[in-house]
C-alpha cells in the first residue's frame, strides 16, 4: 500500500506519518569536471585551460587513458583562490 507523505496511518493504536522515499534523479554535483565544464565554472574560454595544460601555471588536472582530462571541483576553487589579490603591485 502506497501513501502520499500528507496521508496518515494507524497501526496498533499509533498514529504515524508514511513517507515514501520516491526516486529522485542524483542532483549533487559530480567532483570531476570535464575541460568544458571547468572552464563554464571558472568564466574562462576553453582554449585557456588547453593553454594553461601546455605551459602550466594553471589548475590541477587529472590525465585519464590517452585523451581524457577531467578537473577536480575542489581544484579549481583552490587555484582560484591562489590567484586572489589586493592590488596589482602583489605577487
Amino acid at each position: 500500500m502506497f501513501l502520499h507523505a500528507s496521508e496518515r496511518v494507524t497501526t496498533l493504536g499509533l498514529d504515524m506519518l508514511t513517507i515514501i522515499d520516491t526516486a529522485q534523479p542524483d542532483t549533487a554535483p559530480r567532483p570531476y569536471l570535464t575541460p568544458a565544464e571547468a572552464a563554464a565554472h571558472l568564466s574562462i574560454p576553453v582554449r585557456t585551460l588547453e593553454s594553461y595544460r601546455k605551459r602550466g601555471g594553471g589548475p590541477v588536472y587529472r590525465k585519464l587513458g590517452l585523451k581524457t582530462v577531467r578537473y577536480h571541483r575542489d581544484d579549481l576553487t583552490a587555484w582560484a583562490e591562489a590567484g586572489k589579490r589586493r592590488s596589482v603591485h602583489e605577487c
